[in-house]
């Protein structure tokens, strides 16, 4: 097992006692709490229903720590209600990509990503499964209304215990710090990140 796992499991047990925390949205959904763990066999039917890998931080998290739950935004999904996305073509007139949902597996096209936390309206925190994105963790909008995040953070867990670093020091969602500049993704995904 990861060894960041049970740090996380520990900052986790406190982060509702810390007298700095955030009180910021989201919070007041999943009360620093995780729901259920998903076992190895859950996962793995996942993974061939969808014909993806889940990236080995997220599944470890999912498996030995919890499949829902607290976290970023309004909480992690359950692994039932993880929807696969494709990014949209980047438009000619340089406006933001959407991420665009397909019911299908089979019917997704280039690089997929995973609908992982619940961030409201049409706003979208997912986790690359395919491509040179897989494993970051990805900001953007299903409509394009803004352009999309990548997390400076290499892997799930990096950015799950970032998140809780930054609650217990009272900082907000939006002021997290988990995006990169736009060089992070500039070689190979052109302009996919915005600077924060």
């Amino acid at each position: 097992m990861d060894s960041r796992i049970s740090r996380i499991r520990s900052k986790l047990a406190k982060a509702p006692y810390q007298a700095q925390r955030s009180h910021s949205m989201g919070a007041e959904c999943h009360q620093f709490r995780v729901g259920p763990r998903v076992s190895s066999a859950q996962a793995g039917a996942f993974e061939l229903e969808h014909h993806i890998a889940l990236p080995s931080a997220y599944r470890e998290f999912l498996v030995e720590l919890g499949g829902s739950g607290a976290g970023p935004f309004y909480g992690l999904l359950p692994l039932e209600d993880c929807r696969l996305f494709t990014m949209d073509r980047q438009p000619p007139d340089g406006t933001p990509r959407g991420f665009h949902h397909v019911d299908h597996p089979d019917a997704l096209q280039g690089d997929r990503f995973l609908h992982i936390a619940e961030m409201g309206c049409t706003d979208l925190c997912l986790i690359g499964v395919t491509g040179p994105l897989t494993g970051r963790v990805v900001t953007g909008n299903a409509d394009g209304f803004r352009h999309a995040d990548v997390s400076s953070a290499r892997d799930f867990l990096s950015w799950y215990e970032r998140w809780l670093n930054h609650m217990g020091d009272g900082r907000d969602n939006l002021a997290l710090g988990l995006t990169s500049p736009s060089s992070v993704a500039s070689a190979s995904w052109g302009p996919l990140a915005t600077a924060r």
